[in-house]
């Protein structure tokens, strides 16, 4: 079942139609904080270290009406709870939840001048309708929470993290747990939502309505590749060009091509500088290398015609004689409509000069950086909504799109996907080129057989089995052998 992904005003939009519907905000924020402190309890019971004292965060919100509720569950089932709160808004369920509270729980402090250690923290100080810069106090207030010690919950979402962008505003609660209600909240899973969020568990609590709408999903974990044939051959599963390769740049080429392979392409050919066959064929023999500069229009439409999937840029460079090869050979690739076609690294580049529109079996996957050159505008813009940044590629460009990254998005035929695996040990030089050929060579076999975004999960997946031995010097050469055991895994 996929896993569904919704914007803070769906979420908020679907609430008011249950209230509508003469269903309490006051029963609801009871039912948050019922199986909230369940999922707690069976946390802490797991947890190495005993959970006995508990402190308790609140703000002026309806959020802290269900850290006012957990409190007092908690409270009633032993646990010594202490609460720390803001001064309360106006709500008549969050006053209804105090009054509920003050006397089940050992001490109630009108500040957040937070001296005695306990075992964990739970934090009810903002829900998902923030979406302003948090002042110095509130500022100060996260800080000293993420200074504590002891486990640390979020209910909802990690306060100051924008539920959408999943940007810090500009800090945010760093939770090991988030227990997140009604839905699964974008911010959540992409931008800087995976360092704050921990580990993430849904509240479900009422029925979805037909007005409910979809964002996004997250990608499966679970991908099984159709069996190969018993009487296929190298042609049966096939072939990846490899185009890029500047005299001083050989091993983006090397990388792609290698993942291709991995992945159980039938062949490869690299054309590159012939400056680095030498390196190529010492290094993977199986690979065909050509010499980019020997290719003729008449060449390279021979060549294209023999293909399945082109992977175009890796390594291409940035100088006149790398405008000049993507200038050659971008439009005959696009001409060819049977090629499945992988755009990333210098080809991204060049791009920004061109007024073309990409059909459906286009796969372009930039980076950040990649991504803002493409729409005019800066990193840190694209990093501040990466889904709008993804979208807006879509409507400039057409194509399919992936734009890399902690939770990495996927945008293919209309529909958003957030990968959720990965980790921070393959933010190293090649992954990139590993996952453009990945792409290329299941595309090359399975072509609408696969999807990009379990093509980006599988790589995904790779990264996360080099890192069971540690994440930090992870690099691109080692991928072909953990991508060969992701895509051969029988589930």
């Amino acid at each position: 079942m996929q896993q569904q992904v919704y914007h803070s005003r769906e979420i908020q939009a679907w609430e008011q139609r249950w209230f509508a519907q003469n269903n309490s905000a006051l029963g609801l924020m009871k039912q948050v904080a019922w199986q909230s402190h369940l999922k707690l309890i069976e946390y802490f019971s797991e947890s190495p270290k005993s959970v006995k004292r508990i402190a308790v965060w609140c703000g002026t919100g309806n959020n802290a009406g269900d850290g006012y509720f957990i409190a007092a569950y908690l409270a009633e089932q032993g646990y010594q709870v202490d609460v720390y709160a803001a001064e309360r808004g106006s709500s008549i369920a969050l006053q209804q939840a105090f009054e509920y509270s003050k006397d089940k729980i050992d001490h109630l402090y009108p500040n957040f001048n937070v001296v005695d250690q306990y075992d964990a923290h739970i934090d009810a100080l903002f829900g998902i309708g923030l979406n302003r810069e948090l002042d110095q106090d509130w500022q100060q207030i996260i800080q000293q929470f993420n200074q504590s010690t002891g486990l640390k919950i979020s209910i909802d979402i990690p306060s100051g993290l924008h539920a959408n962008t999943g940007q810090p505003l500009p800090c945010a609660i760093k939770a090991d747990l988030t227990l997140t209600a009604l839905g699964y909240k974008i911010g959540l899973f992409t931008g800087q939502g995976k360092e704050f969020s921990g580990q993430i568990q849904l509240i479900s609590l009422i029925p979805k309505d037909a007005e409910l709408k979809v964002f996004a999903r997250l990608s499966p974990t679970t991908i099984s590749l159709p069996p190969r044939q018993a009487f296929g051959h190298k042609g049966s599963y096939g072939h990846v060009l490899v185009i890029g390769g500047h005299a001083d740049m050989g091993g983006a080429v090397i990388m792609a091509a290698e993942a291709a392979f991995a992945v159980g392409a039938g062949k490869v050919s690299v054309v590159c500088h012939e400056r680095h066959h030498a390196a190529i064929l010492a290094r993977s023999p199986n690979v065909m290398v050509r010499n980019i500069e020997t290719f003729t229009l008449e060449l390279i439409e021979e060549t294209l015609q023999a293909v399945d999937a082109v992977c175009f840029g890796m390594g291409l460079g940035r100088d006149d004689w790398s405008k000049q090869v993507f200038n050659r050979w971008l439009s005959p690739i696009l001409q060819h409509s049977h090629l499945e076609v992988v755009l990333d690294a210098d080809a991204l580049w060049f791009l920004v000069e061109q007024a073309v529109q990409f059909s459906e079996n286009v796969y372009l996957t930039p980076h950040s950086g990649e991504a803002a050159r493409l729409l005019g505008c800066t990193s840190h813009e694209i990093e501040q909504d990466r889904v709008a940044a993804i979208h807006a590629l879509a409507a400039k460009f057409s194509g399919q799109w992936v734009l890399k990254g902690s939770g990495s998005l996927i945008l293919e035929n209309q529909q958003l996907w957030v990968c959720t695996a990965g980790n921070a040990g393959m933010g190293t030089g090649g992954m990139g080129d590993t996952l453009a050929g990945m792409v290329a060579g299941l595309k090359a076999q399975l072509h609408q057989e696969i999807a990009l975004h379990q093509v980006v999960t599988l790589h995904a997946q790779a990264g996360d089995l080099l890192a069971e031995q540690g994440m930090r010097g992870i690099q691109a050469s080692h991928m072909p052998q953990a991508v060969y055991q992701v895509v051969n895994v029988h589930k």
